[in-house]
């Protein structure tokens, strides 16, 4: 893991409690999704995010209006960090008209074109060649948008990712490649798919700049993604984040996460914790007590339970929406 800055970063209550609000919508959410697919109410493939919200949550609050982003089937996080409504993304879950996708994409095909959220994919390092696509298009009209295009370490060993790094640097493509590294790739831990120190160092052979950034730190991802976007606006081309994070659940719901020991999830969720980080700032600096906190997690049930009900209740869909959104 890397390591904590020794200074926390000048910042107010109410940016605080913005981070805590939206990593612990992310957490219940995600939470519930698990409830619901033990249930049978969720079919199919489920990658759950918890752990890793900071991620998301810091990286979008150094965005503008007009970034686009694009991941891999870890995305419940990243729609919920993009403003995406936790009753569409839920009944998408559950096979609903009411879902993104009017209930045929489900957990890893959901897109938003008002929040330039660009869907999850199924193929593992797929979405990377689209996000520099993205980029381009933005390069094409002129203007200064940047892309997100996340994807996890397991994926940084596949090709199209090298040959994508080629022509972002190539083509100064304003893209961030974010590597959302959790130290394993389904069950295959970092230290035994790579030699390789450090992910994000790979892109110096194409002469793409990055950085390791502690991924369960929201005020460092942040200050890293502030960093990142300010190198692509000027036009200087694509940049690499790995962010150094973790995933407490298996790499999907159908993964008992047997290659790992409990007493390793439990250190990490004790001493990392990216929301229980946030948490103690508030509290132990004086800016928000344990009942104010206790009121918003309320809140954030509420509307994840709300989420829920919609996507019971919201009709399966019709026969006939199986001929629309195709190509022929």
């Amino acid at each position: 893991m890397a390591k904590k800055p020794d200074a926390r970063p000048n910042v107010s209550k109410e940016d605080l409690l913005k981070f805590y609000r939206e990593m612990l919508l992310i957490r219940r959410f995600e939470e519930k999704a698990g409830q619901l697919y033990g249930m049978g109410l969720i079919g199919g493939f489920c990658h759950l995010y918890i752990g890793q919200e900071a991620v998301v949550v810091g990286l979008e609050a150094a965005t503008k209006e007009g970034d686009k982003r694009v991941t891999s089937y870890r995305d419940h996080g990243h729609m919920l960090a993009c403003g995406m409504d936790p009753k569409g993304v839920m009944a998408e879950l559950t096979g609903r008209i009411g879902g993104y996708s009017k209930g045929k994409g489900g957990s890893m095909h959901m897109f938003s074109k008002e929040k330039h959220f660009y869907g999850g994919h199924g193929i593992v390092g797929a979405q990377v060649p689209l996000g520099a696509g993205l980029a381009f298009a933005d390069k094409y009209l002129g203007n200064d948008n940047v892309t997100f295009t996340y994807f996890g370490d397991g994926a940084a060993n596949q090709g199209q990712v090298y040959e994508t790094y080629n022509m972002a640097e190539l083509w100064a493509l304003p893209v961030i490649f974010v590597i959302e590294n959790n130290g394993y790739a389904m069950g295959t831990s970092v230290k035994r798919s790579t030699k390789s120190t450090s992910l994000y160092g790979r892109g110096l052979a194409y002469g793409i700049p990055g950085e390791q950034v502690d991924g369960m730190d929201v005020l460092a991802v942040k200050a890293a993604g502030e960093k990142a976007l300010a190198h692509c606006r000027a036009g200087k081309g694509p940049y690499i984040l790995e962010m150094m994070t973790y995933r407490y659940r298996g790499h999907s719901m159908s993964d008992p996460a047997k290659y790992r020991t409990r007493e390793e999830v439990e250190k990490i969720r004790s001493e990392k914790d990216c929301i229980e980080n946030v948490r103690d700032l508030l509290t132990q600096s004086g800016l928000a007590s344990d009942e104010e906190l206790k009121a918003i997690d309320k809140e954030i049930k509420a509307t994840v339970n709300e989420a829920a009900e919609f996507s019971k209740e919201s009709p399966e869909p019709p026969l006939e929406e199986l001929w629309t959104d195709i190509y022929a």
